[in-house]
């Protein structure tokens, strides 16, 4: 699993509890997932389409930071699915998991279409984007 980004929890992300309110980090997931997905699929016009079971382990609090990690479990012709764990950086204390967040990518009328790693293996996904990093440095 990488960790592709991180969040400051501020005041304003909380609950009454004073833990990071659940919400705000589904939102966080969303954004961060539907970037990676994006890249991973070649096109910024990706959308959610389903997020599996969530399982909040713990919590983070004021100040702690949280980084999110995420790598690919399925590749579909017009989707591509996703396993996300969120840790607090500070201890790399498991906060949540969803084993599964799947995203669509879409042509320029919102219909689904296929995406440059339609066709492939998780493997031969991981090859293609390790070879991509090595390109781009």
């Amino acid at each position: 699993m990488k960790y592709y980004s991180r969040h400051f929890v501020k005041p304003g992300d909380l609950n009454p509890a004073q833990r990071l309110f659940g919400g705000q980090l589904l939102a966080w997931i969303d954004e961060e997932a539907a970037i990676f997905a994006g890249c991973q699929m070649g096109t910024p016009m990706v959308v959610t389409k389903l997020m599996s079971e969530i399982n909040f382990v713990s919590s983070a609090s004021c100040g702690d930071v949280v980084e999110f990690g995420f790598e690919v479990v399925g590749i579909g012709r017009t989707s591509l699915t996703i396993h996300c764990e969120v840790r607090r950086k500070q201890d790399r204390e498991l906060i949540l998991q969803v084993d599964r967040i799947v995203f669509v990518a879409l042509d320029a009328e919102g219909r689904p279409t296929p995406h440059r790693k339609a066709g492939m293996t998780v493997e031969q996904a991981r090859q293609a984007t390790e070879r991509e990093q090595r390109l781009a440095s």
